[in-house]
């Protein structure tokens, strides 16, 4: 890995005020790691809990992969999920957003969804 990597808690930090920009309701549920902790997000739309984990492609760039199959779950399921992935990933950081659709607010492709 390069050294020259953006801290995770950096790019959270310009996530979340982006999303505060432009009227997204954003929260941070856990902090994780603040140089490399690896970011899981969930995106609550009208129909449910999809969750987004953060990956990296195979020439280390940057991506988003649906967990579940990109499936839509209900809160109880979701809520289930994260507290897994916390229990097997102490520096995981656990992001909020809520979008109409579910759809993905990052830039980044998304993988498996």
């Amino acid at each position: 890995m390069s050294s020259d990597r953006l801290p995770t808690e950096f790019w959270v930090q310009a996530q979340l005020r982006r999303f505060n920009a432009a009227g997204t309701g954003a929260y941070l549920l856990r902090r994780g790691d603040t140089e490399r902790g690896t970011i899981l997000v969930r995106l609550i739309g009208r129909e449910g809990t999809r969750i987004l984990i953060q990956v990296r492609d195979l020439e280390g760039k940057l991506a988003w992969m649906g967990v579940k199959d990109g499936a839509v779950l209900n809160n109880e399921d979701a809520d289930s999920y994260v507290t897994r992935a916390v229990d097997r990933d102490s520096d995981l950081w656990v992001i909020e957003v809520e979008t109409r659709n579910g759809e993905n607010p990052f830039e980044n492709e998304v993988v498996g969804l």
